[in-house]
């Protein structure tokens, strides 16, 4: 299925994709459509990507390109892991997850790491041999991270860590993982610390079953698991302790953001598909477009599309200039990823009872947006944060 459209072209041009980056943007079209979109189904019935795909990816490119090249990477800014995302979301191939690797985990790295860790790292990170995730979610704490239980005790020169760790995006295949645990337990969110973990034989280190979601089947989310498992402490990411809870909130925004513009991506590219049915689709005679109700329908959702087409744009905009506020990037994830499952909901609701079918790209895209109000922090985590700053 190719994700290139005239119309979305001529309506949802972003701004800020101009010049080299339209290139970029081509690129990392053409890859998606050859390369992820035609395997997504057996993806999807494995629950994991092939692994010999993140190398594939990283040969063209497509992994921390907003990394300094001499870290080895593509020397680019955030506007290189936006395109990324919007690609892969509009494609309908959300399987790789580049999102967590290269939008999130390499930036962690670049802002907080030793130059020693950016150089062991990084470099492994774009060429695909090390993938990477972050690990903050437990089973008893989600959103609330001050109530992580997760321990990193000290013992001579070592950190000993002890817990579990759940919905890890990357989680199968990760070989290395910035691991969210507390260093001081009885210092509540100036406790928090962020550990680099690397994974291969690795005494204590177990990786449980990859979780059954309702959607995007095919990104290998996991759980962890933490059994005295010793790491030098000069794996602490960054100069000192107790900072990690201060690291999460710097970096949040940009992933927010990076929510957000897969939101777009998504119902606008539902919307396309929903046009292109409802004109092949007879219903009493007539093609279903030809319907009022089916046509104010889809003006409705093209409205919302144009929305929040312009108000990502400006967020955009904010980030590449360094002046997006977290409160800004929290209307942005948990607006967008609500209208977005609003507008895939009104089409799948087009398409009928094909639309209940996951052969009709419209399921798949319905079964992935739900998660976009809960992961990032969910939207009510979102709200209350907005509502702090009013």
């Amino acid at each position: 299925m190719s994700t290139s459209s005239p119309v979305y072209e001529r309506e949802h041009q972003h701004r800020w994709i101009q010049g080299d980056l339209a290139l970029f943007r081509d690129s990392i079209r053409r890859f998606v459509e050859k390369e992820l979109a035609p395997n997504e189904e057996r993806w999807w019935k494995q629950q994991k990507v092939d692994r010999e795909v993140w190398l594939k990816a990283g040969e063209i490119g497509m992994l921390c390109p907003s990394i300094p090249e001499e870290y080895g990477g593509g020397g680019g800014t955030f506007a290189h892991d936006a395109i990324i995302a919007i690609e892969q979301s509009r494609a309908i191939a959300s399987s790789l997850g580049t999102n967590v690797h290269s939008g999130i985990v390499s930036h962690y790295i670049l802002r907080y790491g030793t130059e020693e860790q950016k150089k062991k790292y990084l470099p492994e990170m774009a060429t695909g041999r090390m993938v990477a995730a972050i690990a903050m979610s437990e089973p008893g704490a989600g959103s609330d991270l001050k109530s992580i239980r997760t321990r990193a005790d000290k013992k001579g020169d070592r950190y000993v860590i002890n817990g579990a760790k759940t919905f890890i995006t990357n989680g199968y295949w990760c070989d290395l993982i910035v691991l969210v645990a507390k260093t001081d337990p009885d210092a509540g969110s100036k406790g928090v610390s962020l550990i680099m973990i690397e994974t291969q034989d690795l005494p204590g280190f177990k990786r449980g079953r990859i979780l059954d979601k309702i959607g995007q089947k095919g990104q290998d989310t996991a759980e962890l698991f933490f059994d005295n498992v010793e790491v030098p402490q000069s794996n602490l990411l960054g100069a000192e302790e107790g900072k990690g809870f201060y690291q999460l909130m710097q970096q949040l925004p940009q992933e927010r953001l990076i929510i957000g513009l897969g939101s777009v991506a998504a119902m606008t590219r539902a919307v396309e598909l929903t046009i292109e049915y409802t004109k092949q689709r007879n219903v009493f005679g007539a093609p279903l477009a030809d319907m009022q109700n089916t046509r104010f329908k889809l003006a409705e959702c093209q409205t919302l599309c144009k929305v929040a087409a312009v108000f990502v744009d400006d967020c955009m905009e904010k980030i590449l200039a360094g002046g997006l506020d977290t409160t800004t990037a929290a209307m942005a994830k948990w607006w967008t990823s609500q209208t977005a499952f609003q507008v895939i909901d009104e089409c799948l609701q087009l398409h009928g009872g094909y639309g209940y079918m996951l052969e009709y790209p419209i399921a798949r895209m319905f079964a992935n947006s739900r998660v976009g109000r809960i992961y990032g922090g969910s939207n009510e985590v979102m709200k209350e944060l907005i509502a702090r700053s009013l």
